[in-house]
């Protein structure tokens, strides 16, 4: 292990493989099975445990745990596995467990991720680039986050949940539907407010990009118009942006879903 700096408290395993420029802080247990990327700080006090893959450029702080077991009463030590990204931030006591066979076997992080300090992420779950995690968010198993999206501080979200990109989730707030991409959730239960204005302005999206969403969200969701026979009518349309395209189909799927989740429908028929 050249150009490493590893704490003499440390106690890296040898057959972990970690590329050069990695540092491991004081008094971090690194197991067997753990891949870490070029440039990757561990801090002190962390475990980096079971079948593990992490990508370049990250930065875990003290007291992190990633890769234990996963809270599924029927784990039984299978050797499922956990893959993270580049360049992302863990912040103090996040924890982050492995997938199931059951769930497809790994859970997934994508890349320039946020995760502040006691935030969770469970088995099977699979995030995209540009997730944000705010202070004690909670992720249950199964769920997909997709790219740029924010969680709020002690926001929670039930299992299978989808929460799509660019979506913004109020803090408190109890996430057991679908959330649509681009728009603002919040409340208890929680409730969509409208589009994710500023979000999408600092993500460089066009004006005219931003304004076809709000009259989208106002003709699906504040006019009189039936949900259905609303999605019916935009789909009909020659002009719609991408952006206006994506949140339909993501509304259809929601619709189409076990409680307003659509993933659980993908579980019923693996399990029939």
């Amino acid at each position: 292990m050249s150009n490493l700096e590893i704490d003499q408290t440390a106690k890296v395993h040898s057959d972990a493989r970690l590329a050069p420029g990695t540092k491991v802080g004081a008094f971090t247990l690194v197991g067997p099975h753990i891949e870490i990327g070029e440039g990757t700080r561990v801090g002190n006090n962390c475990t980096i445990t079971g079948r593990t893959k992490i990508g370049r450029d990250n930065q875990i702080f003290s007291s992190v745990v990633i890769g234990s077991h996963p809270q599924d009463i029927h784990y039984r030590g299978e050797p499922t596995r956990l893959i993270i990204g580049d360049n992302n931030r863990f912040r103090e006591f996040v924890t982050i467990n492995i997938g199931t066979e059951k769930g497809g076997g790994v859970t997934q992080i994508g890349s320039n991720c946020i995760f502040m300090a006691c935030s969770h992420v469970a088995h099977d779950c699979l995030l995209g680039d540009g997730v944000i995690l705010i202070n004690n968010a909670l992720i249950a198993g199964h769920v997909v986050v997709e790219d740029h999206a924010v969680l709020n501080g002690a926001a929670a979200v039930n299992q299978f949940v989808t929460i799509g990109k660019w979506a913004y989730v109020g803090g408190l707030t109890r996430v057991v539907q679908d959330v649509p991409p681009f728009t603002i959730i919040e409340g208890h239960p929680a409730r969509i407010r409208g589009i994710n204005v500023i979000g999408l302005q600092r993500g460089g999206f066009a004006d005219e990009k931003i304004e076809a969403l709000k009259s989208a969200h106002k003709f699906i969701f504040r006019s009189d118009r039936i949900h259905s026979r609303a999605l019916q009518e935009l789909e009909a349309k020659d002009d719609l942006t991408e952006e206006v395209r994506y949140l339909v189909e993501f509304l259809r799927r929601r619709a189409k879903g076990r409680s307003g989740r659509w993933r659980e429908t993908q579980r019923i028929k693996k399990d029939g």
